[in-house]
């Protein structure tokens, strides 16, 4: 059996700045990751624990759209202006397995939480120790 996340965030930042952060190797790794490296329709991800995922790119449709394959399942960003210059996101995760649930609800936070602080106030939330990571129980890997 499997099961979706569905996860929604407001950020005062427009679109095209969110955008920015979760579409470029740039901005992934001033939020999400150490280091991004887009090849063709992939991303290759390096994390501080010195795990490396290889997301597949599915759709990316400036400034409104993004989805991977990400850990082998399918993930969505859909960017739209709230209509006052911000940005509501909503993220979508299908099919997590049972087992990886526990995990993954929570893990999206270790993502979108950062995610708004870098876009609207330009703080970087993780601590960027190897030896703090999620695997050792640190929300801010």
């Amino acid at each position: 059996m499997s099961r979706a996340v569905r996860w929604k965030l407001h950020l005062s930042s427009p679109p095209e700045a969110v955008w920015e952060l979760i579409a470029t190797d740039a901005g992934r790794e001033r939020f999400w990751c150490e280091t991004s490296r887009q090849e063709g329709e992939a991303i290759v991800m390096t994390f501080s624990n010195g795990w490396v995922e290889h997301a597949e790119i599915l759709e990316a449709t400036r400034p409104a759209r993004l989805a991977v394959r990400y850990f082998g399942t399918p993930v969505t960003f859909t960017l739209t202006p709230d209509g006052s210059g911000g940005t509501d996101l909503e993220l979508g995760h299908e099919g997590i397995r049972d087992e990886d649930w526990d995990e993954v609800l929570p893990g999206w936070l270790n993502v979108l939480f950062p995610l708004k602080a870098m876009a609207d106030h330009g703080v970087d939330l993780r601590n960027h120790d190897p030896s703090r990571s999620w695997d050792e129980g640190y929300a801010d890997a």
